[in-house]
């Protein structure tokens, strides 16, 4: 009777003991930080040049020229990749927008676009939205995918996205990374 007793006592210690611990043990103690992300801020480049506009391909089925200012890529501390890309219509139409891509969350969002004067307006729209290869988005797509987030990694460099566009569009994922 005495062992039972001894039993019943050490159970209910251990238990008592294991809610003491289990209740002091938090993964989500408020002395571990979450690393949450920030957005650095983020002014608009010069209006870009023509002599410093890169060309890269889209898809056979558009008719419209792309670009991207090389004087206008700046890989952020936040893992944005921002640039200025120029779009030509076949009928003289002329967009510019400064953007950024996010490559680990494969997202994008436009900064400001380009107006016939040669200065900036600021988006009204600053959400980022997912970037996905649709017809509309389908140049950011080719950005992300080969020139600014290889394997859905990020560049770590302006220049190796320079080398690519000058290699005329090589993937960067088949090549050695650029130089620079």
């Amino acid at each position: 009777m005495q062992s039972i007793l001894k039993c019943i006592v050490l159970t209910v210690c251990i238990g008592v003991i294991s809610t003491t611990f289990a209740e002091s043990y938090r993964p989500e103690s408020p002395n571990i930080e979450e690393k949450t992300w920030v957005e650095q801020e983020v002014e608009l480049p010069a209006y870009p040049k023509d002599e410093n506009l890169m060309p890269f391909d889209v898809s056979a089925v558009t008719t419209n020229k792309f670009y991207v200012d090389a004087k206008s890529i700046i890989v952020g501390d936040d893992g944005v990749v921002r640039y200025t890309v120029v779009v030509k219509s076949a009928g003289g139409a002329v967009n510019v927008s400064f953007e950024g891509i996010r490559c680990n969350s494969r997202e994008w969002k436009s900064y400001g676009f380009g107006r016939n004067d040669g200065t900036w307006v600021k988006a009204k729209q600053t959400e980022w939205q997912r970037l996905a290869a649709f017809a509309t988005n389908r140049h950011r797509h080719e950005l992300f995918k080969n020139y600014f987030c290889p394997g859905g990694g990020i560049i770590r460099r302006p220049q190796q996205a320079i080398s690519v566009f000058r290699r005329g569009g090589e993937n960067m994922t088949n090549s050695s990374g650029g130089g620079g």
